[in-house]
């Protein structure tokens, strides 16, 4: 049985980019990697400086957490993102080639 989640931030406007790149590369290093059991998608919302992860998890373990970019995406995330991320669980509904149905 699987697992959603979104996370939602807002960075300061001096970091946004920089925020940008570093999930930009997780996304390359997940491309490279090609895990199993993950479907996830981020985006940069109209304002500049906040992002949605949206992501479905196939299992109990997150590809992410064994992701270097992920971990340096991480790393000084407070620095980017002073209020730091709401982030909600949940259950998949239903799709249209986004995760697996639960």
């Amino acid at each position: 049985m699987g697992s959603a989640f979104v996370v939602r931030y807002e960075t300061t406007p001096e970091a946004a980019d920089e925020n940008q790149k570093l999930v930009e590369a997780v996304f390359a290093q997940l491309a490279e990697q090609r895990p199993g059991g993950l479907s996830y998608a981020s985006f940069r919302l109209d304002d500049g400086v906040s992002f949605l992860h949206v992501g479905y998890v196939d299992g109990d373990d997150n590809p992410l957490n064994a992701s270097t970019a992920f971990q340096e995406f991480q790393r000084e995330f407070r620095s980017r993102a002073p209020g730091g991320p709401v982030f909600s669980g949940g259950a998949l509904v239903g799709s249209f080639g986004f995760g697996t149905p639960a």
